[in-house]
């Protein structure tokens, strides 16, 4: 068997074709596109410009195709679950696109069938590569923010979408497109089983039916809060991260991190507080000089990663056995999450 591992692309709209095929020509050490399938025949011309490979207009001359070694599926939303199933049935490696289901129990089928076939189902949530998140989980462990009680996440814009991505029978909304993403750094954050969950959901700009600006708020069992907010109903946006902790707090956006904390080296002595009368001034506090500590760092983690990195992790782990950061279990809680955010609002 060649050391490439050999690719068949289902769906060429813009995840197929803008993401994975050019994620994909980044690693030509490490993968071949050998096939790609849609049903739109224009789609299928598009490809043929950008890649050199066996164009199927046919589901099931598709995944009888035996060059094919890992079938990577970039279909619409709520043809995730059942293609990914189709495409396991197949004994091939199966790169599956968020959000990986439109249901927990739909989510539940998707686990079954990669218990069958166990080693084959991959999951893209290629967030978890993004250089910022990775840099902000190194600056929490380093501990210089101390016990982090508090996380914030934006992602704001404001946009009269009008594709499918906003109508709720093709599966769209917010919930299904930045949410996965966003839960899912949220439950990493967390550090936590959920123990609370609040949400509210609205239609603000968008022109279809679904949902465009929604605020979750996760407490975790460990007392933290995760606040949560992805708009494209925002005319200004906030910061993508703040981070609260007990020394320190940090911000970033983009590719700037902010980060201020105590200076380690001071020791802050222990206080008591007064029942008695305070002074008339200044005596809110006891006003002693602390040393902060303030910097703006460019986001850089020391683990280098990339978001299309995902491939490259995904083929160590296919031909190597090294492990693979995302679970089926990670990224079934985050399809519970949404599917509790959902309930009883008019976008279900």
């Amino acid at each position: 068997m060649s050391k490439k591992i050999k690719v068949g692309i289902w769906g060429l709209g813009r995840a197929g074709h803008n993401m994975h095929a050019t994620e994909l020509a980044k690693y030509t050490e490490q993968y071949e596109i050998v096939a790609a399938y849609d049903t739109a025949e224009d789609r299928r011309a598009a490809f043929a410009e950008k890649c050199e490979c066996e164009l199927y207009s046919d589901e099931a001359a598709f995944l009888a195709d035996d060059e094919i070694e890992m079938i990577s599926i970039a279909t619409r939303s709520p043809d995730h679950t059942p293609h990914a199933i189709k495409a396991l049935a197949t004994g091939r490696y199966v790169f599956l696109e968020k959000p990986i289901a439109l249901s927990y129990a739909e989510a539940l089928e998707l686990k079954k069938a990669a218990t069958d076939h166990p080693g084959k189902l991959y999951l893209r949530h290629n967030r978890r590569f993004e250089p910022a998140f990775n840099h902000i989980n190194e600056i929490i462990a380093s501990g210089i923010l101390g016990d982090v009680f508090e996380v914030k996440l934006h992602r704001d814009n404001f946009q009269r979408r009008m594709d499918w991505q906003t109508i709720i029978d093709c599966g769209g909304g917010q919930l299904n497109n930045w949410g996965p993403h966003i839960i899912d750094h949220a439950l990493c954050l967390l550090d936590s089983p959920v123990q609370e969950i609040w949400s509210d959901l609205k239609k603000i700009a968008a022109v279809g039916d679904a949902e465009d600006h929604l605020k979750i708020i996760l407490k975790g069992d460990n007392g933290r809060i995760v606040d949560l907010e992805i708009s494209g109903g925002a005319a200004i946006r906030e910061e993508e991260y703040i981070i609260f902790g007990s020394k320190g707090a940090l911000t970033c956006t983009g590719e700037e991190i902010k980060v201020k904390y105590i200076d380690p080296e001071q020791i802050l002595p222990e206080l008591s507080a007064v029942p008695g009368n305070p002074p008339l001034e200044g005596g809110f506090a006891n006003n002693e000089p602390i040393k902060w500590i303030e910097e703006t760092i460019t986001v850089a983690p020391s683990c280098g990663s990339e978001m299309h990195a995902i491939w490259l992790e995904m083929y160590e782990s296919i031909r190597n056995d090294a492990p693979f950061r995302v679970s089926i279990d990670e990224a079934i809680e985050v399809v519970r999450v949404t599917e509790q955010v959902k309930k009883g609002t008019p976008f279900v």
